[in-house]
This record gives structure tokens, C-alpha cells and sequence, in this order.
């Protein structure tokens, strides 16, 4: 039977390493960390993930300053309440809950953050410090993903790693952290030919295609850890990219869905306020193993 990689209680640790710096920082600092998450629209699914991620605030001690835009505000006024938002001294991590209503184009608002308050690690800047190996914002899913792994002893240093998927959201940001772990690395994607053959050859497969119940038996070498990224809303509930009860007997350990990468995500999206929050003030982290 595998391992499960399990996230919640993962998050759940590193949610108690937060509140801590937050205790011992915070009446020095004056004011706790504070976390925008800007919705625009009436999406369902964003809704629920910023409510969630609001909750998660809430847990750890920062403080939420999202504002929640019309779904026909103009992108001149999105852009100023980013601006707004880079100003504002008590506000350390700016995210913007995508998908955006359709005319609007998520590039230029993500390059209006400011970089150092970028808690989703997606600005250009931040993703060029991810591929020189310098210290900032890390993006959240993969940042989560190599924290499962090092937290369930995965040493990564020489093995064959696969990432299905090349997004810029998870799979790019995905093989770089990888690759600096020491992994050899290959990125698959929807040309890739005969991927079964090609995902066979991992050690560690990391399934982020965005395809419900893609991955099953036939592309998974025995003793394998796989991370699946994936989440879906189907008529039978959730599920992931991987076939779970195909995958599960045969791999070494695996990420479950929901429970896995999910609570990760999120937990990251606060690592990232915090460190802000204490670089923007010269004081310690110690959370350097989750962001460098």
C-alpha cells in the first residue's frame, strides 16, 4: 500500500510555524501580516477558494483585505485597486483570484503587482528569480508539492522526475523547482508522443494536465511517488488527474484528492504573506525550507 502524501496535515503544521512568527513578531511590528485577495466577477469556484483561503488567514493570524470587483469592472479599475493595494503599508501579499471575467487579460494586471507583495509567485520578476535560484515569492502549487516531498522524505537529488503539464501556473515553475533539487527533469504536455511510455520511466511523476482522471496504471512504473495536482467537480464528486485506485497499489506513495496538493496551495499562499511581512521589516522568518 503507498504512502499518502497528505496535505492537510502538512498545512496544519506549517500553519502553527506561521502563527508562531506571527506571535513573536507581531507586537513589535505593530500590526499582524496582512493578505489582498482580489476577486473580480461572481465565478462559484472562486468564490469557495477565496472563502477558504480568507478562513486560512483567519487560522494563522493575518489579516484579509481582498476587495470583491463586479464582474463588468473595467481593467483601468481593477488596475487601481492593485495600486491601491501595492500603497497600502499594511497589505504584504496581493492575490489575483483568476479565472477574471472574460475582457479582461489577467498579464497585465499580474505585472501591475507590486513584485515583493506578489503571494502567488507568478510575476515575471519572481518566476525569473525561481529560474536563477535567488530568494522571493515562490509559486504556490509547486512550492507545495516540493514541501510534501521533502516532509515525506522523497530525496530527490538523481532521480527521473515527469511533469505532465507545462502551465506557466504549475508545470514550468514545477520542473524548475525540480530541476534545482536535483532532478533529472522532463516536462510532458498534450504533443508529447506515447506518454505512457515516456511517465513509465519516473521516479516521481507530477500530473498537473488539468484532465479529469487522465493518468491510470499503464503510464505509472511500479515503486513510483506520484503527485497529483488535478482537481475536479464531476457527477460522482471529486477527483484528480490520476486514476487513484488504479495508481495507489502499485506507486510508493501518492498524493490523494481532495487532501493532497490542495491544502498546500493555500498553506503556501500564507508562507509567502509571512516572509514578505518579516523581509519588508528586517526580522527572521525561519521559514527558509518553504521559501528561500
Amino acid at each position: 500500500m503507498a504512502t499518502l502524501l497528505d496535505g492537510r496535515r502538512l498545512a496544519g503544521e506549517i500553519e502553527a510555524r506561521l502563527q508562531a512568527v506571527i506571535a513573536r513578531h507581531g507586537t513589535q511590528l505593530g500590526r499582524p501580516p496582512g493578505l489582498a485577495v482580489l476577486r473580480v466577477g461572481d465565478d462559484p469556484a472562486s468564490g469557495v477558494y477565496v472563502a477558504n483561503k480568507e478562513k486560512a488567514c483567519a487560522r494563522v493570524g493575518i489579516t484579509s483585505l481582498g476587495a470583491h470587483l463586479a464582474a463588468g469592472t473595467g481593467a483601468e479599475e481593477v488596475l487601481a485597486a492593485v495600486r491601491r493595494l501595492n500603497a497600502d503599508p499594511c497589505c504584504d501579499g496581493i492575490l489575483l483570484q483568476l479565472p477574471l471575467p472574460a475582457g479582461l487579460a489577467e498579464g497585465p494586471l499580474l505585472m501591475a503587482i507590486d513584485p515583493a507583495k506578489d503571494a502567488d509567485g507568478l510575476h515575471t520578476l519572481n518566476l525569473g528569480h525561481l529560474l536563477k535560484g535567488e530568494p522571493g515569492p515562490r509559486s504556490c502549487t509547486p512550492a507545495g508539492v516540493m514541501a510534501l516531498l521533502a516532509r515525506h522524505g522523497v530525496a530527490l537529488a538523481g532521480l527521473r522526475a515527469v511533469v505532465v503539464g507545462r502551465s506557466i501556473l504549475v508545470g514550468q515553475p514545477m520542473a524548475l523547482m525540480l530541476q534545482a533539487a536535483d532532478a533529472t527533469v522532463t516536462v510532458a504536455h498534450s504533443r508529447t508522443a506515447d506518454l505512457a511510455a515516456l511517465t513509465r520511466q519516473a521516479d516521481v511523476l507530477v500530473v498537473a494536465a488539468g484532465r479529469p482522471r487522465m493518468v491510470g496504471a499503464e503510464h505509472v512504473k511500479p515503486g513510483a511517488v506520484v503527485v497529483d495536482v488535478g482537481i475536479h467537480r464531476t457527477e460522482s464528486g471529486l477527483c484528480g488527474d490520476v486514476r487513484f485506485e488504479e495508481v495507489e497499489p502499485i506507486a510508493s506513495a501518492i498524493s490523494p484528492v481532495p487532501g493532497g496538493v490542495g491544502p498546500m496551495t493555500v498553506t503556501m499562499l500564507l508562507v509567502n504573506t509571512v516572509v514578505a511581512w518579516c523581509r519588508r521589516a528586517g526580522v527572521a522568518h525561519d521559514l527558509g525550507d518553504l521559501v528561500p
